[in-house]
């Protein structure tokens, strides 16, 4: 279960259930439930198993959502372009939300990202620091520029891009820094922004995985230059497909918008387009359900992060299980993964897949997570590409392979478990459920190695 089209159909087979977000129970239920349960033979092996019930559904879908949906409908102004104002009016609320001056929305996280990267001037030739711990789409932007992304190992203690080696990447080719906040917590942005301070590089914030989440009470995206939200079916806010753009500078922000509507010249009404450009504009539609799903996002968030420290308060408990810390400047963190690691010592050498497969067979849903970038297939065959070998030199390429080792991402590729957002909006009842299903699988992790 490992990977990104895994996590894709694992989540669209997983995402079912009640709505309720309600906090209940008390550590001492968890105690007892863990102690009658896990003594009982494992689901796997036959036994029955720990939770039957399915974690809460997602999307949540409420009525204003319809309301919202077939106002648009009715008012056939169903793009900007035409007149339709939900575009616009998310924008500014989003914006008001974050603290920021911009927000341009976008078709996807991912054009977010294309139309930024534009905005800060990546091409041919340049180099762009990430992590190699995200989703593909950090990466491919950069490709789509023909830069070159220079991947910065993870700290393992947090799943981030690991700050403390960011400067040793920069060459004088470094175009800009894009850190990912991963999975709803924060990179060290203390750092991040020092050495790009110095070096005189802008930052991109992929904030892509966490909306609302803070760092030093200021909300990610609007400490770079830059900030990048994807909207897409999973994230914790959601219009099924979408993304925006996030800058207190008012020229970025223009170049933007330009950019997203095939460079055109943003002072007039239609036609006249002053650069290249694209077609990268989210349908007025979109904007409609993300004001009325914005409604429910700040107490969605509160519940994923009460949830959340629940959870990890019981899991530290557990030899084994290391759930991801925070760096001390995160002062939010809005859990669109809970994310942890496993060692298999404490399990009795149990592979992490085999562990994976018998807490599902216990009602919880989990996952390992992504595998790393900087050795995919596809990274290798876009450098090796016709367009790539016009750019770079041979020896450049050659080069490329040797400093892109992450050993630390390797392992950690390795270790890490996912839950999913969703789980996060449960009650603390499924949260003690995770915890018993988790000790039961250890005590029986002998027999299950040996099944």
């Amino acid at each position: 279960m490992k990977g990104v089209v895994t996590r894709r159909t694992f989540l669209g087979a997983t995402l079912a259930g009640a709505t309720a977000v309600k906090l209940g129970s008390s550590p001492a239920h968890a105690v007892q439930v863990q102690r009658g349960a896990s003594e009982q033979k494992l689901a796997l092996l036959g036994g029955k198993p720990v939770r039957t019930e399915p974690f809460p559904a997602w999307p949540v879908i409420k009525e204003n959502d319809e309301k919202g949906w077939m106002e648009v409908l009715r008012k056939k102004l169903w793009s900007r372009n035409v007149g339709g104002p939900y575009d616009k009016q998310f924008e500014e609320a989003w914006a008001h939300m974050l603290g920021a001056k911009y927000c341009l929305a976008t078709a996807s996280g991912t054009t977010a990202l294309i139309a930024a990267l534009n905005a800060l001037g990546v091409g041919p030739g340049d180099e762009v620091i990430v992590p190699p711990y995200t989703f593909i789409a950090t990466i491919n932007v950069v490709l789509l520029e023909y830069a070159l992304p220079i991947f910065v190992d993870t700290d393992p203690e947090t799943f981030q891009i690991d700050a403390r080696k960011v400067e040793a990447a920069i060459t004088s080719r470094t175009r800009c820094i894009v850190p990912v906040h991963l999975g709803g917590n924060v990179a060290n942005l203390d750092v991040i922004l020092e050495v790009a301070k110095k070096r005189k590089l802008p930052v991109l914030e992929d904030a892509c995985q966490s909306h609302l989440a803070e760092w030093r009470g200021r909300k990610v995206s609007t400490l770079g230059e830059l900030g990048c939200f994807s909207f897409q079916a999973t994230k914790n806010l959601n219009c099924g497909e979408g993304g925006a753009i996030v800058t207190n500078d008012s020229q970025l922000y223009q170049y933007c918008l330009s950019y997203h509507n095939q460079g055109r010249d943003v002072s007039r009404t239609f036609l006249g387009s002053i650069r290249r450009g694209s077609n990268l504009r989210m349908a007025d539609f979109l904007g409609a359900l993300l004001l009325e799903q914005l409604k429910r996002l700040e107490e969605q968030t509160r519940a994923r992060g009460e949830n959340a420290q629940y959870l990890t308060s019981m899991l530290r408990e557990i030899p084994g299980i290391i759930p991801a810390r925070m760096y001390e400047g995160c002062t939010r963190n809005a859990y669109h993964l809970y994310m942890c690691r496993y060692d298999k010592a404490y399990f009795e050498g149990l592979p992490r897949a085999r562990f994976l497969k018998a807490l599902e067979a216990e009602g919880i849903p989990c996952d390992g997570g992504y595998t790393p970038l900087n050795k995919e297939p596809f990274l290798k065959n876009t450098l090796h590409s016709r367009g790539y070998r016009a750019i770079y030199s041979a020896k450049e390429l050659a080069e490329y392979d040797e400093r892109n080792n992450c050993p630390a991402n390797d392992k950690l590729c390795e270790e890490a478990l996912w839950m999913f957002q969703h789980m996060m909006l449960g009650s603390r009842t499924d949260m003690e459920q995770i915890v018993e299903a988790v000790r039961k699988v250890q005590r029986q992790a002998g027999a299950l190695a040996k099944a």
